[in-house]
């Protein structure tokens, strides 16, 4: 019989792990699979040889498996790590073959978002010009929900579900002082505003804010920012603003990036406070109070304000992993084809890896009105069912109880 191998890679979310139980149960159960690795921090924990038997963690108590399902971020811990190009270096994927066949690995699943398809993308071809009998599957996840070939990513509905509630809650802070202010909430994402325009779901019958949103798949415009900053004043006293840390001008300059800041390793420039930049330009102009707030981290693994649905269907797509794998699948992602809108239906299902990596999908312009920096109903109508539900958390001394990662923190 064979193995398999799992890893997770590039930024946590709240429910990559429960995509990961899902791998790990399906996997303990299927005949064909005779024991569960995996690599910590990702494939650079498979070209280190740090290894470990998951099998022997959660086979022996499924209950493992359901608190593993409710703890945020990544068990195995991750990587921002980019293989070369295996025409001009294979290096490193005979590494990677050599360990897979000495560990007798015929599946190897790896979560995570678009820079980890393209390590599946890699893997895939190399395997397939090599004859390796390696069936490699992609699962994915990213809080941006910018992932091709999927209606919406896994760990997107409960990033999606703490940012409309802390906008909720930050509205509240808000409204209590009688004086004029700006505050402006700055949300993660690059060159993808999904995440930023959840902030919407905030609004109801008494909550009008976030006030304005800018998302990076339209320019941003100071002049317009600051006109509409100056309209919704004569009417509202206290004005939020929700945006993306990615927007760019007219030109595609981002609005944050400092002059002197280097890309990473995949070529994304490093950004440096859109929310702080904005901040000094408002309280220039406009002359009231403004602050800024920076959500950054939060909103990548916040358990206790995760979406039921989120972690119900990341485990799904890691169940459908395995079947997928075992039933001879490789050079796939998993994926999610929503049927139904209202109500709200989907299936799982897989989608060729080379239609995936290296590709951004962006919200459609006709979803967003730019000029009053405002979304569409459409869009609002899209976001909201992945944030229903709330999951069953264990709790210990008014904390909550998540599984140990010791073996993340320690040097030995």
């Amino acid at each position: 019989m064979s193995n398999c191998l799992i890893a997770q890679s590039g930024g946590p979310t709240s429910v990559i792990n429960a995509s990961l139980s899902g791998v790990i149960d399906s996997a303990i159960e299927s005949p064909n699979i005779h024991t569960v690795y995996g690599a910590i921090n990702g494939i650079q924990g498979v070209l280190n040889h740090n290894i470990i038997n998951l099998t022997s963690i959660f086979a022996p108590s499924k209950s493992k498996l359901e608190v593993l399902k409710t703890t945020p971020s990544m068990f195995l811990g991750s990587c921002r790590y980019k293989l070369p190009d295996f025409t001009e270096d294979e290096t490193e994927y005979k590494l990677i073959f050599d360990i897979f066949e000495r560990k007798k690995i015929e599946y190897f699943f790896y979560i995570g978002g678009n820079d980890s398809m393209d390590t599946v993308l890699k893997l895939s071809k190399y395997a397939k010009i090599k004859n390796k009998n390696v069936k490699i599957i992609g699962i994915p996840k990213t809080i941006d929900n910018d992932l091709f070939g999927t209606d919406h990513t896994p760990g997107f509905g409960s990033a999606a579900k703490f940012v409309a509630t802390t906008m909720l809650e930050i509205s509240y802070d808000t409204y209590i002082y009688d004086i004029p202010s700006v505050t402006i909430v700055e949300i993660m994402g690059r060159n993808a505003g999904w995440l930023t325009a959840s902030a919407a779901l905030a609004k109801n019958e008494y909550n009008s804010s976030p006030d304005l949103i800018y998302l990076p798949e339209v320019p941003f415009s100071i002049y317009d920012f600051l006109s509409n900053l100056k309209r919704i004043q004569k009417t509202k006293k206290n004005i939020i603003v929700a945006v993306s840390e990615g927007i760019k001008d007219k030109d595609g300059n981002y609005i944050s990036a400092s002059e002197n800041a280097l890309d990473d390793s995949f070529g994304h420039a490093k950004l440096s406070g859109t929310g702080k930049t904005l901040e000094h330009i408002v309280s220039k102009s406009l002359g009231c109070k403004v602050r800024s707030i920076e959500l950054n981290v939060l909103q990548r693994s916040a358990m206790h304000s995760a979406s039921l649905q989120d972690i119900n269907e990341a485990c799904e797509v890691g169940n459908k992993a395995v079947e997928y794998a075992v039933d001879g699948y490789t050079g796939q992602m998993v994926s999610i084809i929503r049927t139904s809108h209202n109500p709200y239906k989907y299936q799982i299902d897989c989608v060729d890896i080379e239609k995936v990596a290296n590709k951004e999908k962006l919200i459609p312009t006709e979803w967003i009105h730019a000029e009053n920096g405002d979304i569409t109903n459409e869009l609002i109508e899209y976001i909201s069912p992945l944030t229903f539900g709330q999951p069953n958390i264990q709790y210990k001394n008014g904390l909550p109880v998540y599984l140990d990662i010791r073996h993340l923190i320690s040097n030995d």
